[in-house]
């Protein structure tokens, strides 16, 4: 399952490019340069792939108690029926429940110290900008976690968050590089096919759960039994 993180990031990265675009199309820098620019962007993205695996880490530590708990099947059934249920509840909804509330001057404090290290070109402060651009809030990271949590260890956890990060890389670097590359109409129908890829992302954790003997899609319980207690005789 750990390929649906890749593809999901892939597809997510249009979404990206409206909400965290602009961050990168201000990065700091050298556009004279254009080795010393690869590398400065590359290091942004360490810093935004250090941060999903950080979180991937501690989603990816619950998902091993759910796992040692033996819910593992029931958790892949519900983490793809809540990836199914968030991708469609129209956007109007999180507007009227601001779920980062609770957390709003944290959220204000990283975008603070967003804004001051755009002041100078270092390696340091693109790492930083991509570190705190990690953990601002994103309604896509939020569903690319559910897989995290069943993963069913911290480093599949971290793996599974790390994939989807490259996933957005390609996107979130062109951007740099071309400003406008997308027009908005086409960048709107791309968006439009998320939920979709969300959806059947979600079925496959579904179907995974269900346990149908397929393989590498729907293993058998017995399978799952064995991974989980792989010393059994």
């Amino acid at each position: 399952m750990l390929y649906t993180a890749f593809i999901f990031g892939l597809i997510s990265s249009f979404h990206c490019i409206g909400m965290c675009g602009p961050i990168a199309m201000m990065l700091p820098v050298d556009r004279t340069n254009q080795t010393r620019k690869a590398t400065q962007i590359m290091t942004y993205h360490l810093g935004r792939l250090t941060a999903y695996a950080t979180i991937g880490f501690v989603f990816g530590l619950l998902g091993k108690g759910f796992f040692m708990a033996g819910l593992q099947q029931n958790l892949s059934i519900f983490i793809g029926v809540a990836m199914i249920i968030v991708v469609l509840i129209p956007e109007r909804i999180f507007a009227k429940y601001n779920f980062s509330k609770p957390v709003f001057k944290l959220i204000s404090k990283i975008k603070t110290a967003l804004g001051s290290q755009f002041r100078n070109k270092s390696y340091k402060s693109l790492f930083t900008i991509g570190l705190l651009n990690g953990f601002l809030p994103c309604g896509m990271v939020y569903v690319a976690l559910f897989g995290a949590i069943a993963m069913q260890s911290e480093s599949l956890g971290v793996l599974y968050m790390i994939l989807f990060g490259l996933g957005t890389v390609p996107m979130m670097s062109s951007v740099v590089y071309i400003n406008s590359f997308l027009t908005i109409p086409i960048r709107n129908r791309i968006q439009k096919a998320i939920p979709y890829v969300a959806v059947c992302i979600g079925c496959l954790f579904i179907l995974r759960g269900l346990g149908l003997g397929i393989p590498y899609i729907s293993p058998s319980n017995m399978s799952l039994f064995i991974q989980a207690d792989p010393n059994c005789h």
